[in-house]
C-alpha cells in the first residue's frame, strides 16, 4: 500500500513537473540587444529612470527604449509600430494608441519621418511600457523606397526573452 501511495505521489509530482504552461514574462537578461537587416538596425535598451515617466511595476510592466536606424538605401516613407502579445489571445496588442478617434496617419508624417531617418537621425522611443505578461515584443517597420513610392515594403523584428526570435 505504501508502495502505491509512493508512486502515485512521484507519478503526480512528475506530471505537474512537466505540464507546466510555458507562458512567462518577458525580461530581456542582456541588454542592449540588436537586430539588424540590410536596411533596419532595431536596438531595445533599458529605459533611463527619470522622475516624470513610470517606473517598472512588479507583476504588471518593465520600461525600456528602442531606436530605429535607416542603415540601407533611401526611404520614401516609413512607419514604424510596436506591438506585444498576450498568451491568452493570437492578437497582437499594439503598443502606441490614437490621441483621438481620427487615427489615420497623414503622409506627411511618413515623409518627415523618412527624410529623418534618410539624415541619420535614429528614431527613438525614449519610455514604453511593456506589460509583464507579454513574452514578445514585435517592431514592423513599413516603407517604400525613394524612386518606388508606389510599393510598400515591410520588415518584422521579434525580441524575445532569449533575445531574438
Amino acid at each position: 500500500m505504501k508502495r502505491v501511495l509512493f508512486s502515485v505521489i512521484v507519478f503526480t509530482a512528475v506530471g505537474f513537473t512537466f505540464c507546466q504552461s510555458k507562458a512567462h514574462a518577458l525580461t530581456f537578461t542582456v541588454l542592449p540587444i540588436t537586430q539588424k537587416t540590410e536596411q533596419w538596425s532595431v536596438k531595445v535598451s533599458e529605459a533611463k529612470n527619470v522622475k516624470e515617466f513610470a517606473r517598472p511595476q512588479k507583476g504588471e510592466y518593465q520600461v525600456y527604449s528602442l531606436e530605429v536606424k535607416n542603415i540601407g538605401e533611401k526611404a520614401a516613407t516609413v512607419d514604424v509600430q510596436l506591438y506585444r502579445n498576450d498568451p491568452d489571445s493570437i492578437t497582437r496588442f499594439s503598443l502606441f494608441g490614437c490621441l483621438d478617434e481620427n487615427c489615420d496617419k497623414p503622409k506627411e508624417d511618413s515623409k518627415m519621418l523618412a527624410e529623418s531617418l534618410n539624415d541619420g537621425s535614429p528614431l527613438k522611443f525614449n519610455h514604453f511600457m511593456l506589460a509583464d505578461k507579454a513574452s514578445e515584443l514585435e517592431v514592423v517597420i513599413i516603407w517604400t523606397q525613394k524612386g518606388q513610392e508606389g510599393r510598400n515594403l515591410k520588415q518584422t523584428f521579434k525580441f524575445t526573452e532569449d533575445g531574438v526570435n
